[in-house]
């Protein structure tokens, strides 16, 4: 019988064991240039999952097992979501917990956890979500205390900081939400997106001396011709690191998708955009998905809304996505 997915994490805290002691943990590490999982050096090949915590039990246990099958070790969820009307978001704008979702944001890793997956756990600063540094801090204050046990889990803390609008959180700010959840829980991984256009190398220092962060995460451009730059821009990423001082991954966690602008990338697009994350070097790489632009009503949403009414992420791709999905692991292991 499938477990209750939504309960479950419920279910062990009150029995009084830790995760740890009711599964074998998946645990993400970082060797060097590379993530590990379970000590063992591992490519990190995932998919958007952001709208995960407003899914149904029975849609997650299919699309895990689905997308697990064909090779896929990690995903990255929302703990602030609030897309098509429907705020599922597991911190409020102050950094207070909200239930069910933390509840189900438990169940989702645990759930990950069982098939030796690997979560992304992401939060945006925003006028709907969390407004300012306070709320920022609370809010990792407290999911970093509620995931503590959970070894799977790394974190975005502000998704694509650095652009200019409400999302943006200084190198500074992030340094004092690393501290804050590095106090709490010393071993977990964190880092804080990039966007808006190419990360130029006067922000890579930044992030290592100031921010302090544990993987550099950038989101590059999204345009026709983009996917066959992606391995040269990976290798300078790389260089630039190193002349750092400081040797970390670099993590391609949020790459273009259809559905976003007029160029729509087919299957190929994809697979080349993922070969030349590898060859470049990156230790991980993202098949990113979401609403449909242009669209009144944004169908297919994708992994941005998988309400019931909606359907599961696998059944919302397209012929191009799931024809990438399915040549996807033969990419990563040539």
């Amino acid at each position: 019988m499938r477990h209750n997915l939504w309960v479950l994490a419920g279910v062990l805290i009150m029995g009084g064991l830790t995760v740890s002691q009711c599964v074998s943990a998946a645990e993400l590490g970082i060797e060097g240039t590379q993530f590990t999982i379970d000590g063992r050096p591992t490519f990190l090949l995932g998919f958007s999952y952001y709208g995960a915590l407003g899914a149904s039990e029975e849609f997650i246990a299919e699309d895990l097992d689905d997308l697990r099958a064909l090779g896929f070790n990690w995903f990255r969820v929302w703990a602030t979501w609030n897309a098509y009307g429907n705020d599922i978001s597991a911190v409020d704008g102050k950094g207070a917990l909200r239930e069910p979702y933390l509840s189900r944001l438990k169940a989702l890793i645990e759930a990950a956890n069982d098939r030796g997956m690997i979560v992304d756990v992401t939060v945006s600063r925003g006028t709907s979500l969390i407004p300012d540094q306070p709320g920022l801090l609370q809010g990792w204050a407290a999911l970093a205390t509620e995931l503590k046990p959970y070894r799977n889990v790394y974190f975005d803390l502000a998704n694509e900081r650095n652009v200019g609008d409400a999302r943006f959180v200084s190198y500074e700010e992030l340094a004092e939400v690393r501290d804050r959840i590095k106090a709490i829980d010393p071993q977990r991984l964190i880092t804080a997106s990039h966007a808006g256009g190419e990360m130029p190398k006067k922000a890579v220092t930044p992030y290592i001396s100031v921010s302090r962060v544990d993987f550099i995460a950038p989101h590059r451009p999204r345009h026709a011709g983009s996917a066959e730059q992606t391995e040269a821009k990976t290798r300078e990423y790389v260089d630039w690191v190193r002349e750092t001082g400081t040797v970390v991954p670099i993590h391609h966690q949020e790459p273009f998708r259809r559905g976003y602008q007029h160029w729509q990338p087919s299957a190929q697009d994809f697979l080349t955009d993922l070969a030349g994350a590898v060859k470049g070097g990156a230790a991980g790489w993202c098949f990113h998905n979401g609403g449909t632009k242009g669209v009144e009503d944004g169908r297919p949403r994708r992994s941005f809304d998988m309400r019931p009414g909606e359907g599961r992420l696998m059944e919302q791709l397209d012929a191009q996505e799931l024809d990438f999905l399915k040549r996807a692991k033969a990419t990563v292991e040539r």
